[in-house]
């Protein structure tokens, strides 16, 4: 466990270019749509999370990898003005950065697809290269955008140093026993917590259901996030709603990954729960606001600003 003042993160995850192309509405088996607002930006769940952590305000490490391209520089020297820590991010020959096409309607939905690309070379045996990372920080930080394999020994690794692991399981899986045991807090949206407990979340209730069902894992809290009402926070079998804030959504591509930096950056400063999960909250409504992944996520100052004026 790290000693110092501020406590020690380390996320684990993908990157990723993402080309957002803004439409009418998603398009028919077929159809071609002429869309409007193209733009590439800078994400992947595990940078996207990084990024939120890092102008959150947290002590933060990233372990990833980029492709030897032009972009892998870029998103690498980006992540350094974020305030991360990217020693641990290498640029994997013969490879190119991990790519995301994404669609965005008129609701501010969107759908995606991705091509690994680097991210792939994520594996288990480039996890061990940085156990040392994992086994001084205290709270390690998962997604599903990189090996399943690697994932779990990167849990196990922080599980037996005492390190606590937040899992994102997203985007929706079904996950062995194996990684959900090494769990101490899972933050699944409504789609992932349907692939994991088989329970459809319509209100509070079945939201409890299924974090009773995700406790029956053995995983200690459970948050799952409900878009704009909100989240279900489920701390060893009690579960209360932590609202969320009103806001006109532009987009919401990177609301969860903002939610997860900023969450756990409050939890490591020792802020409760509930009080962490207001302010990732306030964090995720103020990424809505805004276009693209990385663009949209805001820093400390910002989301305590917004705080203050609610």
């Amino acid at each position: 466990m790290n000693s110092t003042s501020q406590k020690k993160l380390v996320v684990l995850g993908s990157i990723n270019a993402d080309h957002i192309l803004k439409l009418d509405h998603f398009p028919h088996p077929g159809q071609t749509l002429t869309g409007k607002d193209y733009q590439v930006a800078f994400g992947g769940k595990g940078a996207n999370q990084a990024v939120a952590a890092g102008r959150s305000g947290a002590n933060i490490s990233f372990i990833a990898c980029v492709g030897d391209d032009a972009i892998g520089t870029s998103v690498k020297t980006q992540l350094q003005q974020d305030h991360i820590d990217i020693s641990a991010i290498e640029s994997i020959a013969n490879e190119s950065t991990g790519v995301a096409l994404i669609f965005v309607n008129q609701l501010a939905e969107n759908c995606i697809g991705i091509c690994a690309g680097a991210n792939a070379s994520l594996t288990p045996s480039y996890v061990h290269r940085y156990q040392s990372v994992i086994q001084n920080a205290d709270a390690l930080l998962l997604q599903l955008e990189t090996p399943l394999e690697s994932i779990i020994e990167a849990a196990k690794i922080a599980n037996a140093s005492n390190v606590r692991v937040i899992l994102n399981p997203a985007p929706a899986r079904e996950l062995p026993e194996q990684l959900l045991n090494l769990v101490d807090i899972i933050t699944p949206n409504e789609t992932e917590t349907l692939s994991l407990t088989g329970k459809i979340v319509h209100d509070e209730q079945d939201a409890n259901e299924a974090a009773q069902i995700l406790h029956g894992k053995g995983i200690k809290t459970v948050v799952i996030t409900m878009g704009a009402r909100g989240v279900w926070l489920s701390e060893n079998g009690q579960g209360q709603l932590i609202q969320g804030f009103k806001v006109d959504a532009v987009d919401t591509i990177a609301a969860g990954d903002t939610f997860n930096g900023a969450f756990v950056t409050a939890l490591l400063e020792e802020k409760t729960a509930q009080n962490a999960a207001r302010f990732a909250n306030a964090a995720a409504a103020l990424a809505v606001t805004r276009s693209g992944a990385q663009p949209s996520v805001p820093w400390r100052q910002e989301i305590d600003s917004f705080l203050e004026n609610e």
